[in-house]
């Protein structure tokens, strides 16, 4: 198995932006029950607001941008939903891929791709591979992922490697098993942002974002403008990111 070397964010101090922001895209759906429409009808919404904030992206300096899109517990809502939601995936990397091409996205997926029905999969492989030259912004979608998940299976291919004798036990600290991770080759998240007004993580890179800064907001996904997404981005600048040590 070939891995490659882990990347991580160094801190840059006070009055630096965000290299890396994560987004949990929350409250499509009650945005859309609050209009009298089905769920479905803010997944599509939603899917727009992605478009304008990787649009936005290069001017506010950041380079990388990862969404949650589907979690391993989001399989537990309805059929109906899930299978919309497996549509909307389908079509999204079919309309978008030319313009993510053309504006020098480099798009990767992310999470375990097993349970994923082998169209969307060639979609994504075939999304992966037409925009891996690119270097504008680099997006990440979580589909069908798991913080516990993704640390469950990299420690198991880990395992797999000491166990064929390609690793030694001895050499198995945080930074290998790091290496095993989805996000290998990517730098760790500097801010989370979640939208809908829920306080909570729900098991999104639950390793990355171990320093990462956080940012609730009552805003719906569908709602959530590119202004408000400059607001935390520039309000980053003056957070004082400490890693553990302490402020001369």
């Amino acid at each position: 198995m070939a891995v490659v070397q882990a990347t991580t964010t160094e801190p840059d101090g006070e009055g630096a932006g965000p290299r890396h922001v994560a987004v949990i895209m929350d409250g499509n759906g009650r945005w859309a029950q609050l209009r009298g429409r089905p769920r479905l009808y803010g997944h599509h919404a939603g899917v727009r607001r992605v478009r304008e904030i990787v649009e936005a992206c290069p001017a506010l300096g950041v380079k990388y941008l990862t969404v949650f899109a589907f979690s391993t517990e989001n399989w537990k809502r309805t059929q109906a939903e899930v299978a919309g939601l497996m549509m909307l995936f389908r079509r999204y990397i079919t309309r978008e891929a030319q313009d993510l091409l053309k504006n020098g996205v480099r798009v990767r997926f992310i999470g375990d791709r097993i349970r994923l029905e082998p169209r969307l999969v060639e979609l994504m492989d075939d999304l992966e591979l037409l925009t891996q030259g690119n270097d504008r912004v680099h997006l990440t979608v979580a589909l069908n992922y798991g913080g516990r998940d993704e640390v469950t299976r990299a420690a198991r291919r880990l395992a797999y490697e000491v166990e064929q004798g390609r690793l030694s036990h001895r050499d198995v600290d945080a930074e290998t098993l790091a290496r095993f991770l989805d996000t290998h080759v990517l730098p760790d998240p500097d801010l989370v942002i979640r939208t809908s007004g829920e306080a909570r993580i729900s098991n999104f890179l639950l390793w990355q974002s171990a320093y990462a800064e956080y940012e609730f907001v009552d805003t719906l996904w569908p709602d959530f403008t590119r202004a408000e997404f400059a607001r935390i981005v520039h309000g980053f600048a003056h957070r004082n990111r400490r890693f553990g040590a302490v402020s001369a």
